[in-house]
């Protein structure tokens, strides 16, 4: 089970789920880091996204690993932190704005999210 971040002390929060995907799956950690690969085809030249029906079994193992790092970024959240990533699509865009959040409310309680 992931550990449970409710919006306080997000450093001790980040370390925790560092380790707990890390320890699951080294793979997952780096989509959460570096962002995750969309299906994509050269076509004149230019990259273009796949059409779902041209997708391939490497195509949806990428697009598993993004769905299976939301799960555990999703199955760590209190409801309130739930919702201001989950229309998100990324995790990385998810642990980004995260941070980002928690770390302005060190500065400025204030400051009305979403």
């Amino acid at each position: 089970m992931p550990p449970s971040f409710d919006g306080n002390n997000y450093s001790y929060w980040k370390t925790r789920m560092t380790i707990f995907i890390q320890s699951l799956d080294y793979q997952l950690w780096n989509i959460i880091t570096n962002g995750h690969e969309i299906p994509t085809k050269i076509v004149d030249g230019q990259r273009v996204l796949k059409m779902n029906n041209e997708f391939n079994d490497h195509d949806y193992k990428l697009l598993q690993f993004n769905a299976k790092a939301k799960h555990f970024i999703f199955c760590a959240l209190s409801p309130s932190e739930f919702n201001r990533v989950s229309s998100l699509d990324s995790t990385k865009e998810m642990c980004d704005r995260l941070m980002v959040t928690c770390n302005n409310r060190k500065f400025n309680p204030f400051i009305l999210y979403f």
